[in-house]
């Protein structure tokens, strides 16, 4: 049986994948690690009392999983990889994919120190300063990390059952972010490239397409509508849409070719920039109505809301 848990980060995406036997556990992946803080400070409402947040190291240790075969990073954002800390104070990882890692013995980046850079450039570098950050703080939680080229589709046979594939964007997407972070790991920060790399993150978000008896699982990542248009798409039976269901994040088009059954939407309660879009709910509902967001959305007329840790489904 294959176990899938749509974890409530609030902001961001962090999915845990299992497969069991028996009740026993044979594999488990994470796909993102939600964000650092489960509530943002542009957000200006209080978190609702009846949330049911948490951080994905806590919802793991939850569950008493100390170990996962694998763990992916979609991309740098601190909405998908600023929980990596927490997540490797619960376990230990085998292998962890990414598309980058900084060089070795590299040190901190300070992205809010004196210089100079726009916020635009800082984010940038906050994002992945994060991320090296808890990989020197975990030295030994991680037992191989392996860099994805970017090339091609990466297929991964993950048991006898389960199989994926990692979909990647232009391979020059991967070749520019390792320029641009290894230039600011060796102190050299330019920061025109830094703010063009910035606009580019979500664009270079990978995407996956797991197998398992017979049902296909496709996860977006943050990847934009656009970065799907050139794809040939088969039909699937879960969809996690991209980007937190922003107006950007899907079309008409894309969902023609995808034929999803079910749709989760991870996103935060309460965002004051139309994500969720209406819209794009009600394009989705022209598709299934069987569509499941990880907080608890309230969208009048359309989104009634839910409070749970996890969208949780299993596949037999």
């Amino acid at each position: 049986m294959l176990l899938l848990d749509f974890i409530n980060v609030g902001n961001g995406d962090s999915i845990l994948i299992r497969e069991e036997e028996n009740g026993r556990r044979k594999f488990a992946m994470l796909v993102d690690c939600g964000h650092d803080c489960l509530v943002r400070d542009d957000h200006p409402d209080p978190l609702d009392t009846r949330s049911q947040r948490i951080y994905a190291g806590d919802f793991l240790k939850q569950l008493g999983i100390d170990h996962l075969d694998l763990l992916l990073l979609t991309h740098f954002h601190r909405d998908h990889a600023g929980g990596l800390g927490r997540v490797l104070e619960s376990v230990a990882v085998d292998r962890l994919l990414s598309t980058y890692f900084p060089p070795e013995g590299s040190g901190a980046l300070d992205p809010d120190g004196d210089n100079g850079l726009p916020k635009t450039a800082r984010n940038a570098l906050r994002c992945v300063d994060i991320y090296a950050q808890a990989l020197r703080d975990h030295p030994g939680q991680v037992g191989e990390c392996v860099q994805l080229s970017g090339s091609g589709t990466e297929v991964l046979q993950l048991t006898e059952e389960l199989s994926m594939d990692i979909l990647f964007s232009d391979p020059n997407y991967y070749q520019r972010q390792k320029t641009v972070y290894d230039h600011a790991f060796h102190g050299e920060r330019n920061r025109y490239e830094l703010m063009r790399w910035s606009k580019c993150m979500n664009v270079s978000s990978l995407r996956q397409r797991l197998y398992y008896h017979g049902q296909e699982i496709v996860l977006g990542g943050d990847a934009y509508a656009v970065v799907w248009d050139n794809d040939t798409l088969a039909p699937c039976d879960i969809l996690k849409l991209p980007h937190h269901a922003s107006l950007s994040s899907t079309t008409r088009k894309v969902l023609n070719q995808l034929q999803p059954k079910t749709v989760v939407v991870s996103v935060a309660a309460g965002r004051p920039d139309e994500r969720p879009h209406p819209y794009i709910i009600s394009l989705l509902r022209e598709f299934t109505s069987d569509i499941h967001f990880t907080d608890a959305v309230d969208i009048p007329g359309l989104v009634e809301p839910a409070f749970h840790q996890s969208v949780h489904m299993e596949i037999p």
